[in-house]
């Protein structure tokens, strides 16, 4: 079990356990000490085996747009066990939803001791690259190895987005970036090209407010601009419309940009087209025509909540090979 810990006498605590329980990467004391202390004030997360620390990673920020993982150490016993790459994966995710961009990790380089040379190949094998060797960063006898890693891949931003329905920050959303994440909306596929999906992006404040006014039971109340989707009904051939489909792949779009460029959103459907049809009431604020319908509303704003990660059943339990059932 992976969780990440708040008390900073816990993390000192679960720190010096697995630490001193690995002096062959941890040999010097002082190093030693100085991780341990600086633990209690970093991001941290703890893996459990029946309730026994079995491992720990903390982040760092070394910069605006990057994260470093800091330490990390897997008691020797569950070497092998999946756990390192278990706590990379939480982590990673956390820098991600942060709106990081990098994520790096300095080791000794390759070829120079044996249990390094397997620390080496864990970073690489878990997506890292190599950056750079400084060969005097420590001393000569340790030559240090600098991976790096992008968050802003497509896999990454998939598997990290989230619907947020916290609070947003006030600071405006540039125009530049909601150009951005309309454009990205309109690049996705639609039903012979019938391009049944348009979009109104809202970033005046009176505007705004109007439309926030009607949504009761409100949501997104404090977010800074908002993307108003709109669909038409029309026959991709004989009396086959993929409308839904359309709008469902261009919202999907815009959501992974909001995230890639920091910032988060949710998709609101239901909430308005229920049987009060906020959505009409949209429209008219909006002067939508009437062969156009509004189905959903995407809220874009930087996060000023924790983004809370639901819990998703396992991979084995929804995704067979070559019949259902087969894993």
């Amino acid at each position: 079990m992976i969780r990440y810990i708040e008390d900073p006498e816990e993390r000192k605590h679960i720190s010096r356990e697995i630490l001193e329980s690995l002096t062959e990467w941890f040999e010097i004391e002082e190093n030693r000490e100085r991780y341990i202390k600086e633990s209690a004030g970093q991001p941290f997360w703890a893996a459990f085996e029946e309730e026994k620390p079995a491992g720990f990673l903390c982040l760092k920020e070394t910069g605006k747009e990057t994260m470093e993982l800091a330490v990390m150490g897997v008691r020797k016993d569950q070497h092998r066990n999946g756990i390192g790459r278990k706590l990379f994966a939480a982590a990673k995710e956390y820098a991600t939803l942060k709106g990081y961009s990098f994520i790096q990790v300095k080791t000794v380089r390759s070829g120079m001791y044996e249990d390094y040379d397997r620390t080496n190949e864990f970073y690489k094998s878990v997506g890292f690259k190599e950056l750079e060797v400084l060969e005097d960063y420590w001393d000569e006898a340790n030559p240090c190895q600098i991976y790096v890693m992008s968050l802003k891949s497509a896999t990454g931003v998939i598997n990290t987005r989230h619907s947020y329905r916290g609070k947003y920050s006030s600071d405006p959303v540039p125009e530049s970036d909601l150009r951005i994440i309309a454009t990205a909306g309109l690049n996705a596929p639609s039903g012979c090209n019938k391009q049944t999906t348009d979009l109104v992006v809202v970033n005046d404040k009176a505007v705004l407010d109007k439309i926030k006014g009607l949504i009761d039971p409100p949501v997104a109340a404090t977010a800074p601009a908002m993307i108003v989707v709109l669909s038409r009904r029309i026959n991709a051939y004989r009396d086959k419309c993929f409308a839904t489909q359309d709008y469902s792949a261009a919202i999907e779009n815009m959501l992974l940009a909001i995230v890639e460029l920091g910032y988060q959103s949710c998709w609101y459907e239901g909430h308005i087209t229920d049987d009060d049809r906020i959505c009409d009431k949209i429209a008219e604020v909006l002067g939508v025509p009437g062969e156009y319908g509004v189905v959903c509303i995407l809220p874009v704003g930087k996060a000023l909540d924790e983004i809370k990660l639901p819990v998703k059943k396992a991979f084995e339990e929804r995704v067979s090979f070559n019949r259902f059932g087969d894993k």
